[in-house]
């Protein structure tokens, strides 16, 4: 009976442990959710004369592109403030304006305003990633952080394998109108639980005057002179390029190219997204204790995999092929992504934690955001949906080669 207890105590006391990497992963599942679900609108009809966009692709591109150029922004100049205030508290005010902004997107029947609205949404989601590394830093210890970093970063696979799906289901019954006020409940009861799951992370921070104290530029001043540093940011932009322009035009692709219908798309569009969260618990074990003191070759092998199976994706003319060699491809890329933030912090100090991470997500999403329109372009001009998913494979491919400049190293 005592040992039974114990063994519940420690149960319980492990769980409450890992409850606040849970509470993050939430959080970009949910932030995913308010980014890509604007991707399967672009195939809706109603929604394209609504916006008055037509079959203009360069215009839908603008969408998200919009988004991303806030978001990268947003990343770099903002996140700074989980270093001079509570993350947490930061964390839940940014969550709470997400769902409003859902919710006016919901009723927004004008491009003009719409594209504003993606614009503000960057600029709210922007420090996002930054305030769950700040908290995961506070809160894990380096033997733990692969594995927790690795849960809020699960966020994403997640975020689009429940978020395409769930916003086609509600545009085949409802309407574009019902996708956005959806998200915008779902992004609200997630500041609930922000505020009850991350109530025992203690956050370190000085007190008072000396708060106020944190020199921003001393900490980019140090990290300017980090070449690996800037190696793993200079990867993060090519690997956030294939992340974006996949969640921007998958749906389309798959709909307009490859010939799934809408329902078929809400269904198999699952199976590559749990593909890459396969590949991203995997990579978090594998970086822990396999990969630990080589994370950089893991993180190569990852992206360009992930390039190389995107050709072949292109190739394939059987729906079931077009699925698996799709699946190939976000788990390699989930393999790269799950070592990259244990790889940022082999190459920063704890001290500059929010900061190198606010300026490795904002470069990264910055670098990649004009990725949505430029496969609109190549598209519109080609006359070929191909030639766009040849764009990223080649980003992916070349954008891991600097990895290998790092291979003594980390």
């Amino acid at each position: 009976m005592a040992t039974s207890a114990i063994g519940e105590t420690e149960q319980k006391s492990l769980v409450k442990h890992w409850t606040p990497a849970v509470v993050l992963m939430m959080c970009v599942v949910l932030a995913f959710f308010d980014k890509i679900s604007i991707a399967v609108l672009f195939s809706d009809e109603n929604f394209r004369i609504s916006m008055g966009m037509a079959d203009d692709k360069t215009k839908a591109g603008w969408l998200m592109t919009s988004f991303l150029l806030a978001y990268g922004f947003s990343s770099i100049f903002l996140s700074f403030i989980g270093d001079i205030f509570n993350p947490k508290r930061v964390l839940f005010w940014s969550i709470v304006s997400w769902a409003i902004l859902m919710f006016i997107m919901g009723v927004t029947t004008t491009y003009k305003f719409m594209f504003i609205n993606r614009v503000l949404l960057g600029i709210a989601e922007g420090p996002l990633f930054a305030l769950c590394y700040s908290i995961v830093k506070q809160r894990f210890s380096e033997k733990e952080l692969a594995r927790a970093t690795t849960m809020f970063i699960l966020g994403t696979p997640i975020g689009a394998s429940l978020g395409f799906p769930i916003t086609a289901y509600v545009l085949q019954y409802y309407d574009w109108h019902t996708t956005f006020h959806v998200m915008g409940f779902l992004t609200l009861i997630m500041a609930f639980f922000v505020i009850v799951g991350l109530r025992d992370v203690k956050i370190d921070r000085p007190k008072g005057v000396q708060r106020k104290k944190v020199d921003h530029k001393a900490n980019f001043k140090s990290l300017a002179s980090s070449y690996g540093f800037w190696i793993v940011c200079l990867f993060n932009v090519a690997s956030m390029t294939y992340l974006w322009g996949l969640n921007s035009w998958i749906p389309t692709y798959l709909i307009e190219e490859k010939g799934f219908n809408l329902k078929s798309f809400g269904t198999l569009s699952m199976i590559p997204f749990l593909s890459m969260l396969v590949g991203e618990i995997i990579g978090a074990f594998s970086s822990d204790k396999l990969f630990h003191q080589v994370r950089a070759r893991q993180v190569f092998i990852g992206l360009f995999g992930a390039g190389v199976a995107m050709y072949a994706m292109t190739t394939a003319q059987q729906i079931w092929l077009v699925v698996v060699t799709m699946s190939i491809s976000s788990f390699a890329w989930g393999i790269a992504v799950a070592a990259i933030f244990p790889l940022l912090g082999q190459v920063s100090s704890k001290e500059l934690a929010t900061t190198a991470g606010g300026i490795f997500n904002g470069l990264g999403n910055f670098g990649s955001a004009l990725a949505p329109v430029l496969i609109g372009v190549i598209v519109a001009a080609s006359g070929s949906f191909n030639n766009g998913i040849y764009f990223l494979a080649i980003v992916a491919v070349v954008g891991a080669l600097p990895l290998i400049s790092l291979f003594k190293r980390a």
